[in-house]
């Protein structure tokens, strides 16, 4: 049973790490997003998953 959770789990918080990471990467470099960038990084990092998917939906400006 502890291996079937593991594999569960597993795969669910590589894609949370990996989508708060481009997330950061895309704030970084983008000049302007909508609101502080500060607080984007705050959300995407303390946010967990929610955080990350919040601002490809609401942070990010179009240029």
């Amino acid at each position: 049973m502890e291996n079937f959770n593991l594999a569960v789990i597993a795969p669910l918080l590589i894609i949370s790490l990996l989508l708060a990471i481009i997330a950061l990467v895309d704030v970084i470099k983008r000049p302007s997003t909508n609101g502080p960038k500060i607080l984007w990084v705050l959300c995407i990092v303390l946010i967990s998953t929610i955080g990350p998917i919040l601002y490809f939906i609401f942070g990010r400006k179009e240029t």
